[in-house]
């Protein structure tokens, strides 16, 4: 199952520069590093998008990253994979679902929800919720991001999400996800660079895990600013947990 879930992540990577002439989106690299009080990880990312019009009004949006990481434990490498259909009501709002599943640790976890994009002058406001079903529990999530563009190549945002994991054998766990991100793409160039951080907390059991992440992007279809409001930023912003970046 977990070699199906791998290749359908790499699918969706790979598709989008293979229909980059009716898509917008992108294709990205990165070196990750996670500090979880004191277990260190070191990595790579592999993830992509593409968003497709299907009609005036609706947009398909997939998405995919593979990662690897390695660490004294060993080594590991996951995928997530996500579909979105959205709606634009106007020029500003962008409304729909999603589907998506992510391999963590070995097992398959599914995911369904509901997002919301209200785009301003300057910046995109992006609101999610999701139901995840993990081994032997329930998640649910509610986040938030919001994207400053100081102009169309270079965005500045923050995001943050409150995450309610329902465990059969322990009870309930809380669990708070906040963090900074930039992206800028160099001018004349469909090559952006980005780099991000975010904390997840586990207040019930006082854990707490930095993730860090930077790389390189090529871009199609636009500046930075365009392709979010195409729905070519659907599933990457800081609106969820690190390891579900299906959504």
């Amino acid at each position: 199952m977990k070699t199906i879930l791998l290749a359908s992540a790499a699918a969706a990577l790979f598709a989008a520069p293979a229909f980059a002439q009716e898509s917008v989106g992108s294709v990205g690299l990165g070196y990750a590093h996670t500090d979880t009080e004191g277990l260190k990880t070191d990595g790579a990312t592999l993830d992509g998008v593409a968003a497709v019009k299907v009609a005036p009004e609706w947009t398909v949006t997939v998405n995919g990253s593979v990662a690897y990481a390695d660490s004294d434990f060993g080594d590991d490498t996951v995928g997530a994979a996500a579909a979105h259909l959205t709606k634009t009501f106007g020029s500003d709002l962008r409304a729909g679902a999603f589907a998506g599943v992510s391999d963590i640790g070995g097992e398959n976890y599914f995911s369904v929800g509901g997002e919301v994009q209200k785009y301003l002058l300057s910046a995109t406001l992006t609101g999610v919720v999701a139901y995840t079903d993990l081994d032997g529990a329930d998640a649910w999530t509610f986040g938030g991001d919001a994207a400053y563009y100081v102009n169309p190549s270079l965005r500045l945002n923050a995001g943050v999400s409150y995450n309610n994991v329902d465990v059969d054998s322990v009870g309930e766990i809380d669990a708070w996800a906040y963090g900074v991100g930039a992206e800028y793409q160099l001018d004349n160039s469909p090559i952006s660079l980005f780099g991000s951080w975010q904390r997840v907390s586990l207040n019930d059991v006082d854990v707490d895990s930095d993730n860090f992440v930077v790389g390189a992007r090529y871009n199609f279809g636009g500046t930075l600013q365009s392709l979010d409001r195409a729905g070519a930023n659907l599933g990457r912003t800081l609106a969820g947990l690190p390891g579900l970046r299906g959504f």
